[in-house]
């Protein structure tokens, strides 16, 4: 008997890899907007991390009629008062890379001390029917801005977001170190019980 589809509702290739690692198990088969040929591109117009991963799943599920699963994630410096938050993604322009975000916010930081660099990831995620109910799960990751990048292993911010009880940036984690311990990860254990709860209603 085929699973029923769920669609990972992002373009990015290295959160599908992440999303394939951390929903293992879950009943159903995951696919993403390439495999089913879908070209939706949905404007991210919240304020919030919320409004925006339920905007992008609501979109999702009703283009493809399929259940939807998307995220938003933020990092937010409390030195800054909060930012980049719900704009981490275009926080240096909507098309700048992940570079130039990393190094305009080390500018925005210049001459913060160590103690003062305090941060966290925070990572909501929407599941959505194509009916149009959503249910809303979260995962937050406490850190501090690092003066440098440092790994190679993540994307985003994750090479100056340095975890004090890891002696490590977070992309100087393994996949699996990363997977327990990030806002993405355990946002994820949380949608899981979800999808478990909704897999068994089917």
């Amino acid at each position: 008997m085929s699973l029923p589809k769920l669609l990972l509702a992002t373009k990015n290739q290295a959160k599908v890899q992440e999303y394939l690692l951390l929903l293992q198990g879950v009943p159903f088969e995951l696919t993403t907007p390439a495999a089913e040929g879908i070209e939706t591109a949905v404007r991210e117009t919240g304020e919030t991390l919320e409004e925006n991963a339920t905007i992008k799943a609501l979109a999702y599920a009703s283009g493809s009629n399929l259940l939807a699963l998307a995220d938003d994630s933020g990092l937010e410096v409390v030195a800054l008062n909060g930012e980049p938050g719900a704009l981490s993604a275009r926080y240096a322009g909507a098309d700048a890379s992940d570079e130039e975000r990393i190094e305009y916010l080390l500018r925005r930081l210049e001459g913060i001390p160590w103690e003062r660099r305090a941060a966290r990831f925070r990572c909501v995620i929407a599941i959505a029917s194509p009916e149009g109910e959503v249910e809303l799960c979260q995962g937050e990751c406490q850190g501090i801005i690092s003066f440098e990048p440092r790994g190679e292993n993540g994307f985003g911010y994750d090479p100056i977001f340095y975890l004090p009880q890891r002696g490590k940036t977070m992309a100087q984690l393994s996949t699996e170190e990363k997977n327990e311990v990030s806002h993405r990860g355990l946002a994820a254990k949380r949608a899981r019980q979800i999808l478990l709860r909704l897999g068994r209603n089917k």
